[in-house]
């Protein structure tokens, strides 16, 4: 008995519904990531913060994220102060991540508002703004005498 052939069916590009597949625009602008966020470290620990730090913090993340990396990173805005870490001038070495010398580029710090809320340090990879810390408390440099 001879084998039967199966005809290969034909499937328009379009999908069998006839709806065209939307394509999507890559985001323009920094996103955020709270992967390598560490809040264990007492330090820079914010579970005591009140909701209005958390609402500044929100609305600065929100206007950073119509910025691309390279426009933050050459802001010289007063109230943003965005600028890399120089670990030799602070109370720290590192973040303490895993394979921290194959991740961080370059450590960077942003103020939330001029100077009341703190600061936030993380590092880029890309246009992902990976924050390690939120320094409401500016411990991260101590106070120089």
């Amino acid at each position: 008995m001879p084998k039967q052939r199966i005809k290969k069916t034909e499937v328009p590009k379009d999908g069998i519904s006839g709806i065209k597949p939307t394509k999507l625009k890559p985001p323009q602008g920094i996103s955020f990531s709270f992967k390598y966020y560490q809040d264990s470290n007492s330090k820079f620990s914010c579970s005591e913060k009140e909701v209005f730090y958390w609402l500044t913090l929100l609305e600065r993340l929100k206007a950073l994220s119509s910025m691309t990396a390279q426009e933050l990173l050459v802001n010289r805005s007063s109230t943003l102060r965005c600028q890399p870490i120089r670990w030799e001038d602070t109370s720290e070495r590192a973040f303490g991540l895993p394979n921290e010398e194959q991740l961080v580029d370059i450590p960077y710090q942003f103020s939330i508002s001029s100077n009341e809320h703190g600061r936030v340090h993380g590092f880029f990879i890309h246009e992902i703004f990976y924050i390690v810390w939120l320094d409401p408390d500016h411990l991260l440099y101590p106070a120089k005498n």
